[in-house]
């Protein structure tokens, strides 16, 4: 399974994406005119695509959902 995830970038010298606070190099060879403040899905390393800016903040509350504890309720206490 592959798994690309909404990056804001940051940073062009050296690029540098962010999400949810944690910031990480990011090669944008792959696209062309690429701006500070621009949403892209990162890959690998690789960005591989520009996204909308309400699509990629749509997206992370989604991921963030995602990643939020739920409440126990099979009632198992180990």
């Amino acid at each position: 399974m592959c798994l690309g995830v909404p990056m804001k970038v940051v940073e062009l010298d050296p690029p540098v994406g962010e999400l949810g606070g944690l910031r990480c190099k990011i090669n944008l060879s792959l696209l062309d005119s690429v701006s500070v403040g621009d949403y892209v899905i990162v890959h690998a390393g690789y960005a591989i695509e520009r996204l909308d800016e309400k699509v990629a903040r749509k997206t992370l509350q989604f991921m963030s959902t995602l990643s939020s504890p739920t409440p126990d309720t099979t009632g198992f206490k180990p």
